[in-house]
């Protein structure tokens, strides 16, 4: 790397730069390794030793983030020589987001910090039939009642009062029940404008609202395609509509994209440049793809379509308009009450995916999934088992998990497509000019190898 002027080698994990073009992807490293240690903390030497970064730039770096309030002293750990070190953590109150799994029944908003726990959880019915300002309203009701539980407004005092835990409200349920007409001009590009603005409370640490439903959907645009059983909302600028009504940044994908998000940045399979596929089985079925430890999305983002291939060509009609899809079959199998033979389908489907890719893991989620975690687990996994026996596969069949994080997986992974680039992971997504995006570039941190302004 002509120009490049690295320091010494590390024994393991990513090597910064002593460079101010790249300043803010060693800012990321810092805060990663800040994460990754807990609240025991880490020192300025294991930070140098760890990014292979000189002491002097990590002295800089952890200088700029605890006068920015991400950093704080952990206590002092004993060195072999000389005064004991001083240890840092990451201050995980210093930074939220919003995550919404938008379904097309229910609507989930969680309220997470930095370190992706979460802090406040609501939920509700919702019909995503019901139009665009029923569905946005219900969002912004939503969303605005729980970050106001638990970080009350600008210059107030949460529920829980100063310095308390959120209070049972702040997790709790609320009805989000809508009704209506189809999205009006959703097919004619209707903007922001269009709808009516609340706005959440101006809260410095709420770097914005991230909100994954079904696809298919542009991510980079956060324009929203035909959704499956919902055309009507093709074409509607879902991105900013909701965040000229929430006042914040928003980020809008997929619900299987932002769940394979979470699951990486939680630990998953993918997390070190491993790869794997979450499937999604709630009100349709998709795929979120993680390959060599990124989100998969394609050169036009709308990888992962997998409840839309084919299995059988004269099958019964599903409602992307093809016969056969095995969206159709397994939920058709669900309906009917059949859980072997719907996991079956969805072994069927997994099995192409894995031949097509050979991914080190299929995780499990959704909903239905949820009701049956062992049944799917088990059936999907013979399906995999016998196609591995029959070609021989070096290293045995690929094995078959249900994901953690249970039901929240889709929220919880939409708030990490606004917290992941603070941490250096190019597959979460701020947005251009976005107040987010500022407050990480004004803490140093973007996507790697990316430039300060």
């Amino acid at each position: 790397m002509g120009g490049v002027n690295r320091t010494r080698t590390t024994s393991g994990g990513p090597a910064g730069a002593n460079l101010g073009v790249v300043r803010s992807h060693n800012t990321a490293l810092v805060l990663g390794l800040l994460r990754a240690a807990g609240a025991e903390g880490i020192s300025r030497l294991e930070l140098a030793e760890r990014t292979g970064l000189t002491p002097q730039a990590v002295s800089k770096i952890t200088a700029r983030l605890r006068e920015s309030g991400l950093a704080a002293e952990a206590g002092r750990r004993a060195s072999t020589g000389g005064k004991p070190r001083t240890v840092l953590r990451l201050v995980p109150e210093a930074g939220h987001a919003v995550g919404v799994h938008l379904d097309r029944d229910e609507l989930r908003v969680v309220l997470v910090d930095l370190d992706g726990t979460v802090v406040g959880e609501r939920r509700g019915e919702l019909d995503l039939g019901a139009g665009a300002e029923a569905v946005l309203g219900a969002v912004g009701d939503v969303a605005e009642g729980l970050v106001t539980a638990v970080l009350g407004r600008a210059g107030g005092e949460s529920s829980a009062g100063a310095g308390g835990a959120p209070s049972a409200g702040a997790g709790g349920e609320s009805s989000a029940r809508v009704g209506g007409e189809p999205p009006a001009g959703a097919g004619a590009g209707a903007g922001a404008g269009d709808v009516g603005a609340r706005g959440l409370p101006r809260i410095p640490s709420l770097l914005g609202v991230g909100v994954a439903l079904p696809g298919p959907l542009d991510h980079a645009r956060g324009v929203l395609h035909r959704v499956t059983g919902f055309p009507e909302w093709d074409g509607f600028p879902l991105r900013d509509a909701l965040a000229g009504r929430l006042g914040v940044p928003v980020v809008v994908d997929k619900d299987t994209n932002a769940a394979a998000l979470g699951l990486s940045v939680a630990g998953a399979e993918g997390g070190a440049g491993g790869s794997f596929a979450y499937l999604h089985l709630g009100t349709g079925l998709g795929a979120g793809l993680v390959l060599g430890g990124g989100v998969h999305r394609g050169a036009r983002t709308g990888a992962g379509e997998f409840g839309h291939q084919v299995l059988q060509l004269d099958g019964p009609r599903c409602e992307c308009g093809n016969r056969g899809c095995v969206e159709v079959l397994c939920l058709a199998a669900v309906a009917a009450g059949e859980t072997a033979e719907a996991a079956r389908v969805l072994g069927v489907a997994a099995g192409n995916l894995v031949g097509l890719l050979d991914i080190d893991v299929v995780l499990l989620g959704g909903r239905t999934v949820a009701g049956a975690p062992e049944a799917y687990a088990r059936g999907v996994g013979e399906v995999l088992d016998a196609r591995a026996r029959r070609e021989g596969t070096a290293g045995g069949p690929v094995p078959v998990r249900v994901a953690e994080r249970g039901e929240r997986v889709v929220a919880e992974g939409a708030a990490q497509l606004l917290l992941a680039p603070l941490f250096g992971r190019a597959d979460g997504w701020l947005p251009p000019g976005s107040r987010a995006g500022r407050t990480a570039h004004g803490y140093g941190v973007c996507a790697p190898g990316a430039a300060d302004p």
